[in-house]
């Protein structure tokens, strides 16, 4: 019998509604400083992480039946640990149950624990050793901690620089201080000096006291514990008072934020230590490689391949549990090992990465090049 327009429609309406009944909605939050001082680093997390929801929306993640759609929820937390348990709490009430971020560790401190309260899944590159002490089974590292890649900068300045004494500045956050404190610790095992301590904050602008107290001390290295938004105009200073020595750090200095805010021409002797493996030498990193410039028009920073491999991680969690429930996802996570662009993740009891590679960065003009993994 021949179908009118009515029963057609009709028709249509129902191949809809399956339609839509075989799709689940999975809204995975995000959140970085995206404005301030610090938004060149979240700017580059959020494109990291909106690259891997394009491509996985792309290939079709099926989860009981059912093609997942991803959506990102982004969220600015300047940097500034109030406003992040606030965007913590706005995303637990939103009933959102992943999360990619925060990216300082002096927000994920306090937002963790929001975020624990809320049964959500935080994956997050803070570097700060406690962040995992606190025994929060929801939470799990995706980059490097300081123990590592403040001990490894310590390790390049003694054998590949012959550093024998050293000045340390610190920024007194949490991730500053507790970058220079292992710097520090493995310097000083590594018979290194510290020649000076010196500490300013992540507001600064002008470092002309505690530069002059670092002149005076001589030091063969500057080690400075803090982010690009004040390591930038510290070389500038630090060369404006005639100090030449080398200026070391890790990865919040490790970007061209730094050499373009330095306002140096000339070689500016930076080296800095990230997380991960020379990315450009896999097929895996050269791929993400063309893949961001080919979208956003520009290099990545430092932590888009953490934040591209985070999505993918939770997807593949996904995938493997068949489940969007976050406790599943977790436990799955915890005992899981998952090959990314930026590394291997798999994790210890703490929810650290069992193995992370550190690679010690340098400046060529505003570029930021590897030198060599440790």
């Amino acid at each position: 019998m021949k179908k009118t327009p009515l029963k057609l429609l009709a028709l249509a309406m129902g191949l809809v509604s399956l339609s839509c009944q075989a799709q689940e909605r999975v809204r995975i939050g995000f959140m970085s400083p995206v404005t301030g001082p610090q938004a060149g680093y979240g700017i580059d997390n959020r494109d990291g992480a909106a690259l891997a929801i394009k491509e996985l929306n792309a290939k079709g993640v099926k989860v009981g039946g059912k093609t997942v759609q991803f959506e990102l929820d982004v969220n600015d937390d300047v940097a500034d640990p109030r406003q992040g348990v606030q965007v913590a709490q706005a995303l637990v009430d939103k009933k959102i149950k992943f999360v990619l971020g925060p990216y300082n560790s002096g927000v994920t401190m306090p937002a963790s624990r929001v975020f624990a309260n809320g049964g959500v899944i935080v994956l997050t590159v803070a570097s700060n050793p406690r962040i995992t002490t606190q025994g929060h089974s929801n939470l799990f590292r995706i980059g490097a901690t300081d123990n590592q890649l403040g001990a490894k900068m310590a390790v390049y300045a003694a054998q590949d620089l012959k550093v024998k004494t050293v000045a340390v500045i610190d920024d007194r956050t949490a991730y500053g201080q507790g970058v220079a404190q292992e710097f520090t610790a493995q310097a000083n095992k590594l018979g290194i000096k510290v020649v000076a301590k010196e500490f300013t904050n992540d507001k600064a602008t002008d470092f002309s006291s505690i530069l002059t107290a670092v002149k005076a001390a001589k030091p063969d290295a500057v080690f400075y514990g803090g982010y690009s938004a004040q390591g930038g105009p510290m070389l500038r200073q630090m060369r404006g008072l005639g100090i030449t020595a080398p200026l070391l750090g890790g990865d919040g200095i490790c970007s061209a934020e730094t050499a373009t805010l330095s306002q140096v021409s000339s070689d500016m002797n930076v080296y800095c230590t990230q997380g991960g493996a020379l990315i450009d030498r896999s097929a895996k990193g050269k791929q993400f490689l063309d893949k961001y410039k080919a979208e956003f028009k520009r290099d990545p920073l430092t932590y888009a391949a953490s934040f591209y491999d985070g999505a993918h991680l939770l997807a593949n969690a996904m995938e493997a549990t068949q489940s969007t429930d976050p406790a599943k996802v977790g436990a799955h996570l915890a005992k899981s090992s998952f090959a990314g662009v930026a590394g291997e993740y798999a994790y210890d009891e703490k929810h650290d990465l069992k193995s992370s590679a550190v690679t010690v960065f340098t400046f060529k003009g505003k570029d930021v090049v590897p030198l060599k993994s440790l």
